[in-house]
């Protein structure tokens, strides 16, 4: 009967892990389209899930204290009432996974449905809003997550008192696992988000009814509404994602993100993870985007579009060029735009599905016009077309007389210093390589770049080549005064820093104007969180502080590898799945052979620390040398080394420990609550405020103190015992 209940357990054990990762990558993705994809909110995220699961993890301990309790013989005459109400329970475990299974749906509808209820509909989120939202959106699911892996140890330990703890978490990691290869490998090809859910944890209601103790009327009832919430989710999907004006009239989720188009009245809107992309009336921005550079231009010949605005393709044909390279990363989005008439097939006209640097790199055609059509450099998939890397790229892809156009958020009347700043680092950044560059103000403030001279007088040069337009020709002159041509063009501060790959000064800018236009600052925050870190430290063990620093440190690292791959490659939506499943793949055999060495302990723990004090500082040199020329294989060997690593010292810091229900969930609740306070300071402060680098060079001194720590005599630093 032991046997027949333990391998129940596994079991359910690792479907939930199956199914709580594959819901994690589906709340990222969720969250990724409703608050405009921005990587800060990725880091949210993963400190809300890990911050809670680590609460969760908690509270699963002081269930179960009433058997150490019980064992030292205290507190007799509650023992009884205590046994009856606290005691894990196979047939507990068992609610408690259906409930976990319902609330994965639950999870998803709420992200979608409270979102126009506490914000406005369309309108940006400041960054205290969206933490508030984002914990408690998610904070039922991952509260239970994090009380379900601990309390399935204490009922295999009901049974089997000297049942390993170090066991269920390599079970956990094989369920983990899997569940990031299925949604890598399979879900994010072929289902929407709700299908993903339901198919994810219809294995999980499976293996929870096989779980009870007794199979009657009322579990399966319990099985057949969870299985109904999970359903309901399926037939939902299209009415949530409905807009607040106006109607859907498609949707579709690509491998890159989610693409909508909004209709409203006669106007089409295309969206892209909720960032309004283009519009079949923006004609004035198309012809600014177009105009702007190709004036410049006596004979246009070749031309490469990255990204593209409605109405592009119409202006761009009254050059008569001979080509027209226009690269989209995602394919669903070049699609729409071409069946809802937002842009026109032209004669000439090649359609590149790569993303834009990567193809530029790898091309050796050489243009008249470059022009860059995409959002603000909020993130850093956007940033890197906007870095001395890219310009210097651009360049060598010019013709002599090219031109070089891109564009930023404008200004009406006042230029704010965030904006200044802004303008003048790409400024300063972009003319290391062109001689001559004007800045032209409007919504979007333009950067024409060129190495010969540039010609401000667009309407003129417009009428020598005898091309028409609407709005150029009649409010250019209104609208862009030569004194407000000077204005913007001497607000430019030579000594801002310039913006490259690995020292994203725009990100840094963009967070800092994040805070700025809500009238906040993030020190408070960070402030507080540093008082309970030091309030936590002072509660712990040593072996305790080794798995918070593991923890921060392949957290930290995760986080990295995800803003690298953003950086040098550019299509961290689809990759962010397969990223967290290396990470998580490493844990698991990591783990294994730390539970066949656990008796080497402290010794074990120490040369562990040395190794990945030693795998980060090669990274240093491998992203400040290789960057984008380094092969993806090494980024994703690199993470599954670390977690490797990470997972090697859990069960060696368990042991040493002594292995109790406590210990075992007060370690698991210390790996998860360094990841977060990791994930978050690495994510938010390091590598905005001092780059890649300097956000590794972190995580290295981190895990040096760890090194110390385990290095000394002391037997612990706690003020309390367990």
């Amino acid at each position: 009967m032991k046997k027949k209940n333990e391998r129940a357990i596994i079991r359910v054990v690792i479907a939930t892990g199956i199914s709580s990762v594959v819901t994690q990558l589906v709340t990222i993705r969720e969250f990724l389209a409703q608050f405009d994809g921005n990587e800060f909110v990725i880091a949210l995220i993963f400190f809300c899930w890990l911050i809670l699961g680590g609460l969760g993890t908690l509270l699963a301990s002081l269930g179960n204290q009433v058997t150490d309790q019980r064992s030292t013989g205290r507190f007799q005459n509650k023992i009884w009432f205590r046994n009856k109400i606290q005691r894990a329970t196979i047939d507990r475990l068992a609610w408690l996974s259906l409930l976990l299974a319902a609330f994965s749906t639950v999870q998803i509808l709420a992200i979608r449905e409270f979102r126009d209820i506490f914000f406005i509909p369309g309108s940006s989120v400041g960054f205290y809003p969206t933490l508030a939202y984002t914990f408690f959106t998610i904070a039922p699911y991952t509260l239970l997550v994090g009380f379900v892996l601990p309390y399935s140890l204490f009922v295999l330990r009901n049974d089997t008192p000297a049942y390993p703890g170090a066991r269920i978490y390599i079970t956990d990691n094989l369920g983990d696992t899997a569940g990031g290869a299925l949604f890598s490998f399979v879900l994010v090809y072929l289902v929407t988000p709700f299908w993903a859910i339901f198919l994810a944890n219809l294995p999980l209601i499976f293996v929870t009814c096989l779980l009870f103790s007794r199979r009657s009327l009322v579990v399966f009832l319990g099985a057949g509404i969870a299985f109904s919430i999970l359903l309901s989710g399926v037939f939902l999907e299209r009415a949530t994602l409905k807009p607040a004006v106006g109607k859907l009239v498609y949707c579709s989720e690509s491998r890159y993100g989610r693409v909508a188009v909004h209709q409203d009245a006669e106007q089409y809107t295309l969206l892209s993870d909720g960032i309004p992309l283009f519009s079949n009336q923006n004609v004035n921005m198309a012809e600014e985007a177009i105009h702007y550079p190709l004036s410049q231009i006596n004979r246009v010949q070749h031309i490469l579009l990255i990204s593209a605005e409605g109405g592009m393709m119409a202006e761009i044909e009254k050059y008569k060029p001979e080509t027209v390279d226009y690269v989209e990363l995602d394919p669903e989005v070049s699609e729409v735009l071409f069946n809802f008439g937002l842009i026109k097939k032209i004669s000439g006209l090649n359609v590149i599905h790569r993303d834009g640097r990567a193809f530029l790199a790898d091309s050796d055609k050489i243009y008249d016009a470059i022009i860059i059509n995409l959002p603000e450099p909020t993130t850093f998939q956007i940033n890197r077309f906007f870095t001395d890397r890219f310009f210097k790229l651009a360049k060598n892809h010019l013709a002599p007389n090219g031109v070089l156009s891109f564009s930023i958020q404008g200004f009406d009347n006042y230029l704010a210093e965030p904006q200044r700043q802004k303008l003048s680092s790409l400024y300063n950044t972009v003319a290391d390589y062109f001689e001559h560059i004007l800045l032209l103000p409007g919504l979007k403030i333009f950067f024409i770049c060129r190495s010969l001279p540039i010609e401000p007088d667009i309407p003129t040069r417009l009428a020598q080549k005898k091309i028409s337009t609407r709005y150029v020709h009649a409010f250019f002159y209104g609208n862009l005064t030569k004194e407000r041509i000077k204005y913007l063009n001497e607000a430019v501060d030579p000594a801002t820093p310039k913006n490259s790959d690995g020292s994203p000064r725009l990100i840094r800018l963009m967070f800092s104007q994040w805070f700025a236009k809500f009238a906040t600052s993030p020190v408070g925050f960070f402030g507080v969180l540093s008082i309970l870190c030091l309030i936590y430290f002072i509660f712990i063990t040593k072996e305790e502080f080794v798995l918070f620093s593991t923890g921060a440190m392949v957290m930290g690292s995760e986080i990295i590898i995800i803003f690298v791959f953003e950086i040098f490659f550019g299509y961290i939506y689809f990759q962010i799945g397969l990223i967290v499943t290396v990470f998580l793949a490493g844990l698991m055999p990591g783990a294994f052979l730390g539970n066949r060495l656990s008796g080497h302990g402290i010794r074990l723990i120490g040369i562990t620390d040395g190794l990945l004090i030693i795998l980060m500082g090669i990274l240093i040199p491998a992203i400040w040398l290789g960057g984008d020329r380094l092969p993806v294989t090494v980024y994703l060997g690199f993470g599954f080394v670390i977690s490797l690593l990470c997972g090697f010292q859990f069960p060696v810091a368990l042991a040493l420990r002594g292995g109790g229900n406590s210990a075992v969930a007060r370690t698991f609740s210390a790996d998860l609550i360094g990841a977060a306070v990791g994930i978050l300071f690495t994510s938010v402060v390091l590598i905005p405020y001092f780059g890649i680098i300097w956000a590794v060079a972190g995580l290295i001194a981190l895990k040096s103190i760890s090194l110390m720590v385990v290095s000394t005599q002391y037997p612990r630093i706690s003020l309390c015992k367990d």
